[in-house]
């Protein structure tokens, strides 16, 4: 019996350095080509929440998109890997629910909150940075928020074999303006991609990942976890609308913050687009995807509705770091981005201390 060829990614994101015991284990096997070494030990002492954990999963996932570079793509697969995704993503899943013991278990309670605008408060980051963000914090968001935006919709679509007629048909129209309609230069990935280049950022893939922090993982994550499984479809569902319903609000105050810091047409045009094609999506989403699952399968309503409900806790945990960040004068990434080559000089923000966890 032949074995299988092995195929070595070049072109995806470079390895980072661990922050613990198990991203440490991930991050060696992954260079060595070796099973990860690791103790149940360090999986009973690990933090759901911190930078060890959350790296590890975040590593762990990503061979389920491009991979690493250097790292053999048959690791995708690797039972020791997998096994100690499940571990880790098991903590994960069990600090969510636990955090969300007493949330709505139906649509229509997950979901009423999202439809007023209270749901932003103006202490959130999207109010600061249009009234009065600088360049250097829009910079940081933009960075921050890369990890997501330059795979944005790749973890929603994992759902799209997992429904049927109705919800199925709705989510295939969402997904495909997502990535453009048929037009390569329209994929909001791409949008992005020229967000970062007016901003004077890395627009590779994968680019800031050293600089991100666990609260920022745990969001991405989240949907890996969600689409990853399929039994958690209907949370991945319920993650998908949230997004979509909260997304215009806050896209129309970024694209101002652009507009008002003089970010550039790119920058402008990303936030502009998701105004305009969310305000839509979110009723083909609410309406017909939701509607339509529920009609199938009402027993995912609670599903659909804990999806939702995560999104807006890790989403609130993520505004809290950033907000209190650079309230305090520090950089909201683990070490600050050097100053754009094309920008006036900016403050430097004092990197915020990242405890080992």
């Amino acid at each position: 019996m032949t074995p299988p060829s092995t195929s070595v990614t070049e072109s995806g994101p470079r390895l980072v350095a661990a922050r613990g015991d198990l991203s440490g284990a991930v991050e060696r096997a992954l260079r060595a080509g070796r099973p990860p070494a690791y103790t149940e030990a360090s999986i009973r002492r690990a933090d759901p929440w911190g930078e060890d954990l959350q790296l590890a999963l975040y590593l762990l996932y990503e061979l389920h998109y491009r991979g690493f570079e250097g790292v053999d793509d048959a690791r995708e697969w690797d039972p020791d890997l997998l096994r100690l995704r499940r571990e880790a993503e098991t903590l994960f899943l069990h600090a969510l629910r636990t955090a969300l013991a007493g949330a709505p278990r139906t649509v229509e309670e997950a979901f009423a909150p999202l439809l007023v605008e209270q749901v932003d408060p103006p202490d959130s980051v999207s109010h600061h940075l249009e009234s009065e963000g600088e360049l250097w914090q829009l910079r940081e968001y933009a960075a921050l928020r890369s990890l997501y935006h330059l795979k944005e919709a790749d973890p929603h679509a994992w759902v799209i074999p997992r429904l049927t007629g109705r919800a199925k048909a709705a989510m295939v129209a969402v997904e495909y303006d997502e990535f453009g309609a048929g037009h390569p230069e329209r994929i909001h990935a791409r949008l992005f991609a020229a967000l970062m280049t007016d901003l004077g950022l890395d627009p590779a893939y994968g680019h800031y990942l050293d600089h991100a922090p666990a609260e920022l993982l745990a969001t991405v994550n989240l949907m890996s976890l969600f689409g990853l499984h399929r039994a958690l479809r209907g949370a991945l569902v319920g993650h998908f609308a949230c997004v979509e319903v909260t997304s215009p609000p806050g896209a129309r105050r970024l694209a101002n913050a652009m507009r008002r810091c003089g970010a550039g047409p790119a920058a402008e045009r990303f936030y502009d687009e998701h105004v305009e094609a969310d305000a839509v999506h979110e009723q083909v989403v609410r309406r017909e995807v939701i509607g339509g699952l529920l009609a199938d399968e009402p027993e995912l309503e609670s599903d659909i509705a804990f999806g939702c409900a995560a999104t807006v806790l890790l989403e609130y945990r993520l505004g809290a770091h950033i907000r209190a960040a650079w309230s305090a004068g520090h950089s909201a990434l683990r070490s600050p981005l050097p100053p754009s080559p094309s920008s006036p000089p900016t403050p430097t923000p004092t990197p915020t201390p990242t405890p080992r966890s």
